[in-house]
C-alpha cells in the first residue's frame, strides 16, 4: 500500500482554500474592496450583475500593479503585506495572508486590468480556474481594475448553495457598508444591474453615516471619544430611543479592520442597561485604535475575529466610554436625590385609581376592532368551526365543576370594580365560563376543565396574523385601505433595495406603495386587515427589518413576508387588553390549523394541570 499519499495539484488546493476565504459573492467584494484600500486609493467604484453571481467589477485609481505582480498576485500565498514573522504583529494593512486572489482565481473567470505610475502602459491577465489564459500590455489608468465573472461556474455544487439575490445583495450591502464607514476619506459608488445604490462623497465619519443610513440617522447620532494609554476610542453610539428589534446596525473597527466580537457587544449593551427596552439592540459605530503589538488578527481567513492581550481591560474601557457619551450628551436621565422617588411612586400608584384600558390592542375601540365578523377574522375558512369544537372540548364540564377548594373560595375584587363593569361580564358569561385575566400585561390566563392555560398574548397574535396574512399572499385579495394624506418615506440605501425587490408582493399584501426614485417611496394605501390606526411609515420600516431577520432561513418570500408582518403588525407585550379582547384573541388562536406555535417557535400557550400543581403545594 505504499506511494498512496500525494501531494494536491494547485487548482484542487485552491478550491479547497477558497471554501473558507470566498464563500459567497459579499466575500468576494470586502477582498477587492481591502487590495483597493490597502492600494492607497481615493475613488473605488463597484459594479454587480445579478447580485454578484454573473459580475462583480471593481475599479480603483491606488498605486497599480505591474506586469511581473500582476501574475504572481494569483499564486497562493503571494502577499507584499509581509515578509517576515514578526511582520503578523506589526500589521496595518487590510490583506496579508495571500490567498484571497488565488482563492477567486480558482473559482471562477478573471480578468485584471492594472498600470502603476512608472508604466505608460498597463497589464491585463486573464484567468479560468487557476489557469493563466493570456497576459498581455494594454492601455489603462493609473489603478486596477479587477473582473470576477460567472463565480463558481466551474463548482456547481457550491453555486447552487447561492441564496436568492436579494439575500446575496444584503450580504453585499454589509461587507460594502464596512469598507465605505471604515474610510470616510474615499470616495464610494456602488452599481447593481445598471442602476446606483451608493455614491458617496468623502468626508468625515459623521457624514458618511448618513450617506450610508440615510439623512434620518444624523439626529441619532451621540460622538464618544476617548483616549487611554492602552487604547483610543471614537465613533457613534445611538440614542436609545431609536433601537431597534433587530440586530444589524452594529459595528466594531479595530485599526480600521471590521471585527465581530460578542464580548465587546456585551460591554456596549451593560452601558446601555436600565435606558434601553427590552430585546432592543442600540446603533453604534465605534473605532478602537490600539497598538498591533497588543492584538493578533491571524485567527480566521476571514480576518473578522481577533485576540486582545488584555481583552478585559477593552472590556471596561469600552463600558465606560459609551455610558459617559450617553451622559454628557443627557441621554442618561438624571436623578433627583432630593425626592425618595421610589416612595413616592408608591404613593401614587397606592391612591390613584385604577382605570381599565377600554381601547384596543392595537389602538381601537373594542367595538370596532373585536366585534367582528368570525369568519372574516378566520379568513373564510369551512374547517374553523369543526377546528374551534375541537378546542372547546378542553372547557367542556368548567361551567359544572365545583371542586371540595371551591366551596370556601375567596373573591378578591378590586375597589376600582363598578357595577356597569359586572353587568358586563354577567351578560357576556351568562353561562358561568371562567373569565380570562392577563398577568403582567404579557400572558392570559385562562380556565380549562382539567387546570388553566397560560397564554402568551404576542406569540398568539401572531401566530393569528400569520396565518391570515399568509392566506392572503396566496390568495391575492387583499384589500386596502387608502391613506387620506399619503405619506412620503425616505429609507436608506440598503432598506430602499430590500423593498424594490420584494414590493410587487408587499403590495398583494394590501399595501399600496410606489417608488419615488432616489430611494424614496409613498405610501398611498395599508392592508384594510390592520386593527386600528398605526403608523404607515414605522410600520413599514418594522416589516423591512424583519423580512431581513428572515431572510437567512429557507423559506420562500411568500412566507417570509406574511411571518414579518405578522411580526410588526401583532400586539407587544405590555399592552392592556380588556375581558373581550382577551377572549376574541383566545377563540381566534383556538380556530388557527396551528395554533402550538408563533411563527418564529415561541409556544403560544402552555398547558397547566390541576394535579401537576397540587403536588407542588405538596411540598
Amino acid at each position: 500500500m505504499a506511494g498512496i499519499i500525494q501531494l494536491l495539484p494547485d487548482s484542487i488546493a485552491n478550491q479547497i482554500a477558497a471554501g473558507e476565504v470566498i464563500q459567497r459573492p459579499a466575500s468576494v467584494i470586502k477582498e477587492l474592496l481591502e487590495n483597493a484600500i490597502d492600494a492607497g486609493a481615493s475613488n473605488i467604484q463597484v459594479i454587480l450583475k445579478d447580485a454578484g453571481k454573473t459580475l462583480i467589477q471593481v475599479i480603483d485609481d491606488g498605486k497599480g500593479i505591474s506586469d511581473t505582480d500582476a501574475r504572481m498576485a494569483f499564486e497562493r500565498h503571494a502577499t507584499s503585506k509581509i515578509k517576515t514573522s514578526e511582520d503578523l504583529f506589526h500589521i496595518r494593512t487590510m490583506g496579508f495572508r495571500g490567498e484571497a486572489l488565488a482563492s477567486i482565481a480558482a473559482i471562477a473567470q478573471v480578468e485584471l486590468r492594472s498600470r502603476t505610475a512608472d508604466d505608460e502602459l498597463g497589464t491585463r491577465v486573464v484567468i479560468e480556474a487557476s489557469e493563466v489564459k493570456a497576459q498581455e500590455v494594454c492601455q489603462q489608468p493609473l489603478g486596477s481594475n479587477f473582473l470576477v465573472k460567472n463565480l463558481f461556474y466551474n463548482v456547481p455544487a457550491r453555486r447552487n448553495f447561492l441564496k436568492s439575490d436579494s439575500v446575496e445583495m444584503k450580504h453585499i450591502l454589509d461587507e460594502f457598508q464596512r469598507v465605505a464607514i471604515a474610510n470616510p476619506d474615499v470616495f464610494f459608488s456602488l452599481h447593481h444591474n445598471q442602476n446606483e445604490l451608493f455614491h458617496l462623497h468623502p468626508g468625515n465619519l459623521r457624514q458618511r453615516l448618513v450617506g450610508v443610513f440615510g439623512n434620518n440617522s444624523n439626529k441619532k447620532l451621540v460622538p464618544i471619544a476617548e483616549e487611554t494609554d492602552v487604547v483610543q476610542l471614537r465613533g457613534f453610539v445611538g440614542k436609545p430611543e431609536f433601537a431597534r428589534k433587530t440586530r444589524g446596525d452594529q459595528f466594531f473597527f479595530v485599526n480600521n479592520r471590521f471585527i465581530k466580537s460578542g464580548y465587546l457587544h456585551h460591554a456596549v449593551m451593560t452601558a446601555y442597561e436600565d435606558i434601553l427596552q427590552d430585546d432592543t439592540y442600540p446603533f453604534y459605530v465605534i473605532f478602537i485604535d490600539i497598538d498591533p503589538a497588543r492584538i493578533d488578527i491571524n485567527v480566521h481567513p476571514t480576518k473578522q475575529e481577533i485576540k486582545f492581550d488584555d481583552e478585559r481591560l477593552i472590556y471596561q474601557y469600552l463600558r465606560v466610554a459609551v455610558r459617559h457619551a450617553l451622559g454628557q450628551y443627557a441621554v442618561i436621565p438624571t436623578l433627583d436625590f432630593e425626592a425618595e422617588t421610589g416612595l413616592l411612586q408608591y404613593q401614587t400608584a397606592a391612591s390613584a385609581p385604577v382605570q381599565r384600558d377600554e381601547k384596543s390592542y392595537a389602538g381601537g375601540s373594542s367595538n370596532q376592532n373585536w366585534n367582528i365578523d368570525r369568519q372574516q377574522a378566520r379568513g373564510g375558512n369551512q374547517d374553523d368551526s369543526s377546528q374551534l369544537q375541537h378546542w372547546q372540548s378542553l372547557y367542556e364540564g368548567l361551567e359544572r365543576s365545583n371542586d371540595d377548594d371551591e366551596e370556601g373560595s375567596i373573591t378578591l375584587q378590586s375597589a376600582a370594580t363598578k357595577e356597569e363593569e359586572n353587568d358586563q361580564l354577567d351578560s357576556l358569561f351568562a353561562n358561568e365560563k371562567k373569565v380570562p385575566f392577563q398577568i403582567h400585561n404579557r400572558y392570559i390566563v385562562s380556565h380549562i376543565k382539567s387546570g388553566f392555560l397560560l397564554i402568551d398574548q404576542q406569540a398568539a397574535h401572531e401566530r393569528i396574523l400569520f396565518e391570515r396574512y399568509f392566506e392572503l399572499l396566496q390568495q391575492k385579495k387583499a384589500s386596502t385601505q387608502q391613506e387620506l394624506f399619503p405619506r412620503t418615506v425616505k429609507l436608506a440605501t440598503a432598506d430602499a433595495e430590500i423593498l424594490r425587490g420584494i414590493l410587487e408582493e408587499v403590495n398583494e399584501m394590501g399595501f399600496d406603495i410606489q417608488e419615488f426614485g432616489s430611494d424614496t417611496f409613498v405610501i398611498h394605501g395599508i392592508p384594510s386587515e390592520i386593527y386600528g390606526k398605526p403608523d404607515a411609515e414605522k410600520m413599514l420600516e418594522q416589516l423591512i427589518e424583519q423580512f431581513k431577520s428572515n431572510l437567512e432561513l429557507k423559506i420562500d418570500i411568500t412566507e417570509n413576508l406574511a411571518r414579518a408582518m405578522a411580526k410588526s403588525s401583532a400586539i407587544k407585550r405590555g399592552k392592556s387588553l380588556t375581558v373581550p379582547e382577551m377572549q376574541e384573541l383566545i377563540d381566534r388562536l383556538f380556530a388557527c390549523e396551528l395554533p402550538y406555535k408563533s411563527p418564529s417557535g415561541r409556544n403560544c400557550f402552555i398547558t397547566y394541570d390541576l394535579e401537576e400543581l397540587n403536588k407542588k403545594f405538596e411540598g
